[in-house]
């Protein structure tokens, strides 16, 4: 199991906010404030120029110890708060099944990226049981299951960009 943590700055409706229902059901520990979240951290940022891989998982003997997704305005993005932190990677291609997004290429909701997350880093049930919190949730697993496969068997960064391209 990975540590999953969510920085949440409180810009979206709380009863839509999926980070909200899954610090509820106890599988992320939510936070509130920048500086609480560790900077041992992998932090879910799709501004990263480096995309996530097998080879950041916590097991696999990295510096990296949990993973962190950003549930915040793009402005905070944008003022450059989380550049302290060392580790910071990119989603894949992937397709959201989010009732806000469904179908749209590279728009997921949090609890998406991180059950992507805990999929491509080896931990495909961890995925599972965060998705199952929503009615549209294992539908995500399924839609890019194909992906996330082939994702997860990849063993670096670059292999996960040539798996993208090569899909795309």
């Amino acid at each position: 199991m990975i540590p999953l943590l969510a920085y949440r700055d409180n810009t979206c409706a709380p009863k839509k906010c999926t980070v909200v229902r899954l610090g509820r059901a106890g599988l992320v520990r939510v936070l509130d404030r920048p500086e609480r979240v560790p900077r041992s951290t992998l932090i879910l940022d799709p501004t990263a120029e480096q995309a996530l891989s097998p080879a950041d998982a916590p097991h696999n003997g990295s510096a990296i110890r949990s993973v962190t997704a950003l549930d915040c305005s793009w402005e905070v993005l944008d003022a450059g708060v989380f550049e302290a932190w060392r580790h910071h990677r990119a989603l894949p291609y992937l397709v959201a099944a989010n009732p806000t997004n469904y179908g749209r290429p590279l728009r997921l909701s949090s609890a998406e990226a991180l059950a992507a997350a805990c999929h491509i880093l080896g931990e495909p049930e961890q995925a599972a049981a965060l998705m199952a919190v929503f009615r549209w949730g294992p539908h995500f697993l399924t839609l890019n299951a194909e992906l996330l496969e082939r994702y997860a068997a990849a063993k670096d960064s670059a292999e996960v960009v040539a798996v993208q391209a090569d899909y795309l």
